[in-house]
């Protein structure tokens, strides 16, 4: 059946907090669920800040050869997704519907991580696509299931607040340790890297190693503390179809709505984070310390403020959250802009304020849009009756791929439109024309974007209340 949404009908919700489905869940679990993310990210950021910077400048890839690659990963994982996602579904592993794939997953993404990042076959671009396309591949039996996991543990949307607030504290974690660990891990291995980021394969190769093991280590310890709690029966899963991913996709309007931002937002946090090396490297003329501390800016604004999600959300509500936060980081994209070009403004304690601001209003906007996904989810079953999260992730996978998509083949025709030359100390000012619209203008222009998609998002936290109350009603009356 579809309903709109101005027609749910209210149901008392004093007691829902006690009803089946809305559990509460402790902040040891929610260590554990956040853990997960960060493990991701742990290879996520790595592959979206360095992937492109490693390809030019240690294993010798054409920039624009390397934008095909990154547009035709993602065009693979458009097929992919929706199978993994509708055989998440349908199946139910004894280690756990969800949390199964963790260790499923996990290993087989951990070891692609690292191949992606060995040098064995310097300039083979088989060699490059087979290793990345293992690697997306693996990313996303292990991303679908998790993301759908969040779903299964809670229908509480306060809870699920608490628990996308720890996530998205212990993901920036992950970005923080990768954003500036890692040129310090380089320079630690590769002492001749000091002046700039390390261009050694061993001290690459080494740190993803190290990076790959430590995030193996945390999604097993998240498949230790998670256990699936509302989940679809097997006789509703058992018609459980791919198509249902597209009629899905056709008749839930706010999970449309959901998509379109995801494509906007990693598009701009993905284009932004691969031009960031290049852009203290060459614009500023930096060293690999301050290459650290810029990249780890983006990160720790998230330890300031995704702690006050909850607050903020209850004082202004989500959807001005959005407003104000993605204003935040277009103003911060300003000012980097006018230090970079204004000569006077050139210092790097500017470029640092303006890279706070920037992150500051990213983190928090497009760390809580991953709170909207259960949303999304419970809309779904309340309208036909199949609460089939694996797909529903498995759509939104498709889409943050297809930001990561823009994100990975933008910034490597932008280099090669520009004439980037990765064996040349100094770039021409075109090059580094080019260079700052990646960090800043574009990165920008898909910010406002993201402001309008945003606002058509109509499932306010009362409509999901009465969602949520209303399914467990009908679940108690069956």
């Amino acid at each position: 059946m579809t309903e709109s949404i101005d027609s749910v009908s209210a149901v008392g919700s004093s007691n829902a907090a006690e009803k089946k489905g809305f559990y509460k869940v402790s902040m040891l679990k929610c260590i554990g669920f956040g853990a997960g993310d960060l493990a991701q990210n742990l290879i996520y950021q790595t592959i979206s800040m360095y992937l492109l910077f490693f390809y030019t400048n240690v294993y010798h890839l054409d920039a624009a050869a390397a934008a095909v690659m990154f547009l035709v990963v993602r065009i693979i994982d458009v097929i992919w997704d929706p199978i993994v996602g509708t055989f998440v579904d349908k199946h139910n592993p004894k280690l756990g519907k969800y949390r199964a794939y963790l260790v499923l997953g996990g290993i087989p993404l951990t070891v692609f991580a690292i191949l992606c990042f060995w040098n064995g076959f310097s300039g083979s671009l088989f060699y490059a696509y087979f290793t990345y396309v293992a690697l997306s591949m693996c990313y996303t039996l292990v991303n679908v299931p998790y993301g759908a996991l969040n779903a299964s543990l809670t229908r509480d949307t306060n809870e699920i607040t608490k628990l996308t607030s720890v996530r998205m504290f212990m993901a920036n974690i992950g970005g923080l340790a990768v954003g500036s660990g890692i040129p310090l891990v380089l320079e630690l291995i590769d002492p001749s890297s000091t002046d700039k980021m390390s261009t050694s394969d061993t001290a690459w190769f080494l740190t993803m190693t190290i990076y790959g093991l430590f995030g193996l280590a945390l999604l097993f310890f998240c498949f230790s503390q998670c256990k699936e709690r509302v989940v679809m029966d097997k006789k509703a899963t058992a018609n459980v179809k791919v198509s249902d991913l597209w009629m899905e996709f056709v008749h839930n309007r706010p999970l449309r709505i959901l998509a379109f931002f995801f494509i906007t937002a990693f598009a701009m946090m993905a284009i932004g984070n691969a031009a960031g090396a290049y852009y203290i490297n060459y614009n500023m003329n930096g060293t690999a310390a301050e290459l650290s501390i810029f990249m780890g800016l983006g990160s720790i604004p998230a330890f300031i403020f995704m702690p006050m999600v909850p607050a903020i959300k209850r004082l202004i509500g989500k959807r001005n959250m959005f407003y104000v936060f993605l204003l935040v980081a277009i103003i911060g994209m300003a000012v980097l802009y006018a230090v970079s070009v204004v000569p006077a403004l050139q210092h790097m304690w500017l470029v640092y304020i303006a890279q706070f601001i920037k992150s500051t209003g990213i983190i928090v906007a497009t760390g809580y849009m991953w709170a909207l996904v259960p949303e999304v989810i419970s809309y779904a079953e309340y309208t036909n009756g199949k609460r089939i999260a694996g797909i529903v992730n498995a759509l939104t996978g498709i889409f943050y791929k297809a930001g990561m998509a823009l994100g990975g083949v933008v910034p490597g025709l932008v280099l090669y439109y520009v004439g980037f030359n990765s064996e040349a100390p100094v770039q021409t000012p075109l090059a580094e024309q080019g260079i700052l619209w990646l960090v800043c203008v574009i990165p920008a222009m898909l910010l406002f974007l993201a402001m309008y998609i945003i606002s058509r998002y109509e499932l306010t936290d009362e409509v999901i209340d009465r969602i949520n109350t209303e399914i467990e009603a009908r679940h108690s009356n069956n």
